[in-house]
């Protein structure tokens, strides 16, 4: 089971990835263009070109996931366009990605905050 704890990295790959391809090929993606470890234990989303779609890799310590979000109606409302080829999330911003939201308009309670 993945479990979406505020300590995990999640880096969406900005760019669009052609759906036809695996896990090792999304890795090889990781390591290639993004410059990043797939073994780091950081997730990583990508979308395929339309927007209807969106993959989820992650290594948990003894294997992979691979996740597939197909939305039965509409698209992504939101993608970040940057120069970059990587954006972070944090773990509630990309529940409300995954539900078809808009991750950088939600209200969230602060992550921190002091008692009493």
């Amino acid at each position: 089971m993945l479990q979406l704890v505020p300590q995990l990295r999640i880096l969406l790959a900005v760019q669009p990835a052609d759906f036809r391809k695996g896990l090792d090929s999304l890795t090889a993606l990781c390591r290639g263009p993004l410059q990043q470890d797939p073994f780091s234990g950081a997730l990583f989303v990508f979308r395929n070109r339309t927007g209807t779609a969106l993959k989820l890799v992650v290594y948990d310590g003894i294997g992979f996931w691979l996740c597939v979000r197909r939305f039965s109606s509409g698209m992504l409302v939101w993608w970040p366009a940057t120069d970059t080829p990587l954006h972070s999330l944090t773990a509630p911003q990309l529940m409300v990605l995954l539900y078809q939201g808009h991750p950088e308009q939600a209200c969230f309670a602060p992550s921190w905050r002091a008692l009493g």
